[in-house]
Order: C-alpha cells, then structure tokens, then sequence
C-alpha cells in the first residue's frame, strides 16, 4: 500500500552536510568500541542534541494545532504523570465515549441507514450521523486495505479513514480479516469462563494423578460405582473415541453437546463444585481487537457458530457423566496418557526463531518478520489467569495470521493447575503447533505472583508445571527459562536432564538471571554447557545478543549441540536480520526500504486493529512502541567496525539523507513525524510515552 510517495522535502532542521569541525574524530574505533559507543565514521559524527530533561527522550506531547511539532532534536516537552483513575471512572468514561459523536453505531456506519441498527435507542454507540461526519478527521492517502479487485468491502463502512476510495459503499461486511486470522474466543466459550463454568476434564484427572490436586479442589465429583456402569451400559451403543466423546468418535460433537448444557445452567448430577480460581467479578463487554466472536479452523473457513436452543442429538447427561467416567479411568490407566516420545514433535534445528516479544510482537510485526525469513513465530506471553477468566484483551494475544506457517503461543503462570488448564483450553479452542511456558519473565509484577523467573527458584513446581502440562495436551510444550534468578548462581545445568525427562520437548535458554535483565553481555559459554549435558531429546535453544549472520554462525559453529537460536531484540532493532541469515551478508538498507517495511507494518496494523479511527490511532500507536526500538539501528555505511554489537550505544550522527537521519533521532518527537508520513496528522492534545525502557546499559538491579 503506497500511503505516502515521498516523504517530505524537508525532515530535519539540521543541515546533513557536517561542518569541519563535527567530522573531527574524540577517539579511534577500537576505544569506541571498548566503551560501547558504536563507531560511526567522522564525517557523520554531529553534537550530541541538547536536553532540558532526561525523559525527552522517553516522552513527548504533541500541540493542538499538530504543525508546532519541533524539527529538531532539541524541542520536546516532558509529559506531567496523569492522574490514576479507578476502574469504575474509567468504565463510565468508555460508556460516555460511546455515546459521543466520535463512535458512530458499527450498524450505521457499515449501511448508512439509520434504521439498521437492531437496538434502536437502545444501542450503546451514537446514531447522529451528522455530528459524526462533522467531527470525523480528513481521509488518509492511499486505498482501503479491505477493498480489493475482487469486489468485497470494508467492514468500517463510514467509519473508515479511506472511505473516499470505497468503490461500491454497500456497507456489506466481507470476511477478509476473519480469514486471514485464527485462533478467536468464541462467545460461548467466553461465556462459560465468565460464569467459572468451563470443564477442564484432563487437566483435572493429570493434577489429581499426579497428587496436584488437593481434596475438595477438583470440580468433577467421582461418579457413584454403580451409576457408572448404568452410564457405559447405556452408551455403549454409541461407541468411544480415543478422547472419550460419542457420536462415532466426533470430539467436536461431544464437546459442543456439554457446552449446551453447560450455557443452560444446569448442574449435570452436581458435577460442578466450587472453582479454585478467582471469579471474574464484572462481565466485560467483547470488542473490537479481542475475538471476531467466530470459531476459525486450521484451514481458514469459519466454522459454524454453536447453536445454544437447538435440540441436541443425544442426551447431555449422558455425555457428561460419560466424560466424567473418562477422566477418572485415565487416572488408574496409564496407557491412556501420551508419553512425551509419542508427541509429534518440531524440529527446531536450523530454524530462525522469533522470539515473543510483549508489546512489540504482535500479530501485524510478526507479519513483517516472516517476510524477511523467520521461520517460526510465537504470540506475546499471556498471563494464565487472565485467559481462563476469559479476558478478550488477553485471548487477542494468541491470534494467529495464516502467513504464520509455524507458530507458538507463550503462556505464564505460578501455579500447575492454572497453567494446565490453560493449556488445554488453548488445545481446544486454538490452532497452535506447540505451546510455551515462560519461565524466565524478569517484570517485578510477574515475578511477585510466584511466575515468571521465580519459578527458577521453585524446581519441584518447575516439574508439577512442566510434567501436568505436557501429560494434558498432545502439543509439544516448551519452555523458556534464565540462567538462575541471581546473578552468579546458575542453575539450569543442574535441571537441564529434568527438564527433558518431566516432558518439555524444547527448553530456550537466555543467557543472562533475572537479577541481571538486560545488562550486562549474555553468557553464552554457559549456555554451551547446558545444550551439552542436555538428553537427545531435548532440543536446547539460546538466546541473547543475536544481531547479525557473524553472531548466528559463531553460536552454531562454536556449539554443534546447539538447535538454534532465538531472536528477540535483534529483530526489534532490524526485523531484517532474518534476511542477513539467510543470505549470509551484510544489508546496507536504505532509508527508502526502510520506510518501506513500516508501510507494510502499518497496512497489517490496519487489517488487524481496523482501517476507522481507533484502529489507525492503535496502529500508531504500536508504530511508535516499534520506532522506540529500531532508532538504534547505525546503517552499516557509517560504521567503522562492522557488524553492529546489540549492545553499542549510538551517538549522534547525521545520516546520508534526510530521511535517514529523522529515522536515526531519539526523540519521541520525531517518531511521531515519522508516524504522521504514515498515518497522517496526530490528534490533538496527542501524547505518548514508550512502554519499555530497555536497561541494558544500566547496572544490574538488585532481584
């Protein structure tokens, strides 16, 4: 999509033709590169911008009149911390937004009818046409990224910032985007975690087998002897699948058939008994980037929505205390658990692994990487808890594009039943090809609720985890971990033999504890150590400090026993770093193929978050989270020393255009301008701060 030609005449108020005086060297490569600082050429070399205050660069506020933002460097304005809001202003707020001409009905806005919409006055979203029109922001350059050749329309209707390229403005909702995306929360399926309904059958029998599971913990009550065998003798007729649903060994029916039930209220014979998870106190409303409300299939056709009045083929009772039976028989039998060798496993070896990155790493940027070569992809970490109660903000990170030929989700939690059942819950209503368990996060929140890298603390519930977990689903699981949780006391070489027998078929290793987060060089000698002492079994990947070819070679060559290597803030910085793998070389890219990467990034965003004004906004937003990063990136043109080491801090410099050297700015300022090429102007009053502040040049905090 050709949103902007060109860009601006001109970018930057600095002239690009350094004086005599900046091209004069303060000291020789070898020194720059002793402290860390990337040796750019001196020719290139510029005085440094200067800061009225350190959080410049963190934060920026953008005027009302949006033509006063500074070409400079040196004019920004810090952002004054907002004050907290509780959860009931903010719910009010997003109520009294609704209602405002800013969100027009979905309804009206898809038809231009104002009698279209089902609710009437009634409908939570505003219905006066006209104020909406008058308040709506100009039109983008470019076309409608749901309008294509073949006749279809935008979903967005009038909503949509391109309206004025809509051929045929019908308003008729096309399936473009649920095509191209799986892995949605159906409404049912949310429902039941709502309501703390939802059977988890295997998870339940795997705790219980494994002693995981406490008296009066498990929600499926033990079926009376003798009604048992009433149960089997009565359905024996209808015949039994390996996963222990009837009706001929379809799973899906069996499953849909107790969901009905289930939505209607109804205990089964007092099945259900209280939950060990936390209730979900308030009902929240399903919007937007959340779940399409439809279930997808791995193929991409939606499947039927499940008809909750519809009389059911065979009685639900029946099929309830069926199951019931199932899940207690797997408990004595264990020639009904897969064994790990069983599992159809994924051959990591040579594979260019993009790591789940929160934030940055959503669906449209992973998108944008697997066109440059990455191989296999992962969804941003999702808290266990929050998916179990059902939290559409949470399920939408598990999305998945169909470009995603390979793709991993990566879950976090404390506890073995809320990650198991978790587990199985995404083996149900996902289509992933393995799933992860992050046991290494460093975030202060993560690790306070016993998750994350904690857990490097807590070997045996390392093992509960890991060993439930992978006896539950048919997935392969994974797991990322740290080196240790303090900095000089490592530990996965002591747990690297047990973490392949408890039934993790992949165990990546960041070399850096969680004391350390980003600071400081990854310790890759010691993750050498662990993929030597690792079983066949288990494929050992590493991670840290992979930026270009040279790195991937030397960690492949130097370790034989070594799968691979995952890649995290490389591809933050240079998303094709994939592309110099590959290639083996050493891409000097431009600033126009540059810009050209953020125009894919950005018509992705659109298709994801949705081409009407809060999607362009949600898009420019993540844009910005994403130019946090890659202004790090020195052209290889510029450099003295090549390659780029992940942890050179650049200097200021002026690039060879003008472009270039907007792109090279570290203030938030100028990567608002880089957005406006894009996306068009900022609102007014806009603000934006970066979510993540990497360390990696600071001491190492104290865990």
């Amino acid at each position: 999509m050709s949103i902007m030609a060109e860009p601006p005449a001109e970018l930057t108020s600095q002239n690009s033709n350094p004086t005599q005086e900046q091209q004069k060297p303060t000291a020789t490569p070898e020194q720059l590169v002793a402290k860390s600082i990337a040796p750019v050429k001196p020719q290139f070399l510029r005085p440094p911008p200067s800061r009225t205050s350190q959080n410049d660069t963190a934060s920026s506020t953008v005027s009302d009149s949006n033509n006063n933002i500074s070409k400079s460097n040196t004019n920004t304005t810090s952002v004054v911390a907002k004050e907290k809001k509780s959860k009931r202003q903010l719910k009010r707020e997003r109520q009294q937004e609704k209602k405002s001409a800013v969100s027009l009905c979905p309804e009206l806005a898809k038809t231009g009818n104002v009698d279209s919409c089902p609710y009437k006055n009634n409908c939570r979203f505003n219905h006066d046409l006209e104020a909406f029109k008058a308040q709506k922001p100009e039109d983008l350059e470019g076309e409608c990224p749901f309008v294509d050749g073949e006749g279809s329309c935008c979903p967005y209707g009038l909503a949509c910032r391109f309206y004025g390229t809509h051929k045929g403005n019908d308003g008729v909702r096309n399936g473009k985007k649920q095509l191209s995306e799986i892995n949605g929360l159906s409404k049912d399926v949310q429902k039941l975690l709502w309501k703390n309904k939802m059977k988890f059958l295997k998870a339940d029998s795997v705790l219980k087998s494994l002693g995981l599971m406490g008296p009066g913990k498990s929600k499926v009550k033990k079926v009376d002897e003798e009604e048992v065998e009433k149960v089997v003798d009565a359905n024996d007729s209808h015949g039994t699948n390996e996963n222990g649903c009837g009706d001929g060994g379809n799973e899906s029916a069996g499953k849909l058939d107790c969901t009905a039930e289930e939505l209607a209220g109804d205990d089964v014979d007092g099945a259900l008994t209280d939950e060990v998870r936390p209730q979900k106190k308030a009902k929240a409303a399903v919007e937007g980037n959340g779940c399409s409300g439809e279930e997808v299939n791995g193929s991409g056709i939606p499947e039927k929505d499940i008809e909750i009045n519809c009389p059911l083929e065979t009685e639900p009772e029946l099929v309830t205390d069926k199951l019931e039976v199932i899940a207690d028989s797997v408990e004595t039998d264990g020639s009904l658990k897969l064994h790990p060798r069983e599992k159809k496993l994924i051959d990591f070896r040579g594979k260019l692994f993009l790591a789940p990155l929160t934030t940055v790493g959503n669906l449209p940027f992973r998108r944008v990487c697997k066109t440059l070569g990455a191989d296999v992809t992962c969804g941003e970490m999702a808290m266990c808890t929050n998916l179990l109660q059902g939290q559409a903000s949470e399920w939408a990170l598990l999305r998945r594009h169909s470009s995603e030929d390979l793709f991993g989700v990566q879950i976090c939690g404390a506890y073995p039943d809320t990650v198991t059942r978790t587990a199985e819950l995404i083996d149900q209503e996902c289509t992933v090809d393995f799933i992860d368990i992050n046991m290494g996060c460093p975030i202060d929140i993560v690790v306070n609720k016993g998750a994350g890298s904690s857990l490097l603390t807590k070997p045996m519930r390392m093992k509960s985890i890991i060993e439930a977990t992978s006896g539950t689903v048919e997935k392969p699981i994974t797991v990322k971990v740290r080196t240790g949780y303090f900095e000089g006391k490592n530990r996965i070489d002591s747990l690297i033999v047990d973490i392949g027998k408890w039934g993790a078929s992949a165990v990546t290793i960041h070399g850096r504890s969680r004391q350390q987060r980003y600071s400081k060089l990854a310790d890759w000698d010691y993750i050498y150590q662990c993929a030597r002492k690792s079983p066949d079994s288990l494929q050992v990947l590493g991670n840290g400090d992979v930026f270009s070819f040279v790195d991937w070679n030397k960690h492949k060559s130097d370790c034989p026993e070594l799968s691979s290597c995952m890649i995290a803030r490389g591809a933050l910085i240079k998303p094709w770093i994939f592309t110099e793998i590959k290639e083996q070389r050493h891409w000097d890219i431009s600033s126009g193929e540059r810009l050209n990467i953020l125009k894919d990034y950005v018509r992705s965003g659109l298709e994801h978050w949705g081409s009407d004004t809060k999607g362009v906004e949600t898009t420019r937003h993540f844009l910005l989270e994403w130019l946090s990063y890659t202004y790090r990136y020195v052209p290889v043109g510029l450099l003295d020393v090549i390659p780029q080491r992940l942890n050179w801090r650049p200097p200021s410099y002026y690039g060879r255009d003008d472009l270039e050297t907007l792109m090279a700015s570290d203030s938030a300022a100028d990567w608002i301008r880089i957005s406006e090429m894009l996306l068009g102007k900022v609102p007014d009053s806009f603000t934006f701060a970066p979510k993540h502040k990497s360390n990696a040049y600071d001491r190492a905090e104290n865990g």
